[in-house]
């Protein structure tokens, strides 16, 4: 077994359902409701294609739908709330009927997160880290819900891969007991590629498992489609970067992600099915 694997937060419980750290990895789905999303996935107002994709990943193996509506690529223009709300709602509610897993709501905002969970969301999903709005951590209290906290190193000087975002979930941590989130809710993302130079954010990746034992917190990992993987690859456009996308999941996965964000889920739930079998161990199923 993995040495970054070896020792397992507890379970957790994410809209009924319970997520056990260590014995698999969980794969999350992303669906764009906005019309400027980098990866060229963005859907818009289209309530109606994203309540599709959302299902189509469900059958692909997805374990967690994220709904967004604002971009967060470098250079983005923030959205307000109502206009975020505007593209979100409509899909969260449709997905409450129509899908038996849970949906994450990807916001910077408490308002629009607190009508989210309103609407069926049951997971907050914040790249401030629940540091952008000060009201976040107090929705996410107030509702039960689970949190992912994710270190953006945008505008912070850089020292040390590993000393950084551990600093930045520090942080994130605090305003979380503050607020009275319980840490067991709390699901933690390195950021990769939000403020990194390339060779940083491929450093972290190598240093994912120091990262794992080092906060003893289940790690979301989202790589999906991201520039270092064009970059590192010649300049490829967001939608070929499946092939780079799928190597940097593996490696994820080995060095301890217990949830991976993904565009391409039937392809990277594969990825992680394999991974699985590698680090976690396999055996085949009675009378096969």
């Amino acid at each position: 077994m993995s040495e970054a694997i070896a020792d397992q937060p507890p379970p957790m419980t994410i809209g009924g359902r319970q997520f056990r750290w260590g014995e698999r990895t969980y794969v999350m789905g992303i669906v764009n409701c906005t019309p400027d999303s980098f990866a060229g996935d963005g859907l818009g107002y289209d309530t109606a294609a994203a309540v599709r994709r959302a299902l189509q990943m469900r059958e692909d193996g997805a374990d967690i739908v994220d709904v967004g509506g604002e971009s967060t690529r470098p250079g983005y223009e923030p959205v307000p709330a109502e206009e975020e709300m505007r593209r979100v709602l409509p899909v969260l509610r449709a997905l409450a009927r129509e899908l038996d897993i849970p949906v994450s709501i990807d916001t910077a905002k408490a308002e629009v997160a607190r009508a989210a969970l309103e609407a069926g969301a049951c997971l907050v999903n914040d790249v401030t880290g629940l540091k952008g709005d000060p009201a976040m951590a107090r929705v996410v209290a107030e509702y039960g819900v689970p949190a992912v906290v994710m270190h953006n190193q945008r505008g912070r000087p850089f020292r040390d891969v590993v000393a950084d975002v551990l600093a930045g979930w520090h942080e994130s941590l605090q305003v979380a007991a503050e607020a009275g989130v319980p840490p067991d809710r709390v699901i933690l993302d390195p950021g990769f590629n939000f403020g990194w130079r390339p060779e940083h954010a491929l450093e972290m990746l190598r240093r994912l498992g120091d990262l794992r034992r080092a906060s003893g917190r289940p790690l979301l990992v989202g790589t999906s489609r991201k520039s270092t993987i064009g970059l590192v690859l010649g300049g490829l456009p967001p939608e070929e970067r499946l092939e780079g996308t799928a190597a940097t999941v593996a490696l994820a996965i080995a060095q301890g992600a217990d949830i991976v964000r993904v565009h391409d889920v039937r392809e990277m739930a594969r990825v992680s099915r394999m991974a699985d079998a590698i680090v976690r161990g396999w055996r085949p199923e009675e009378g096969t």
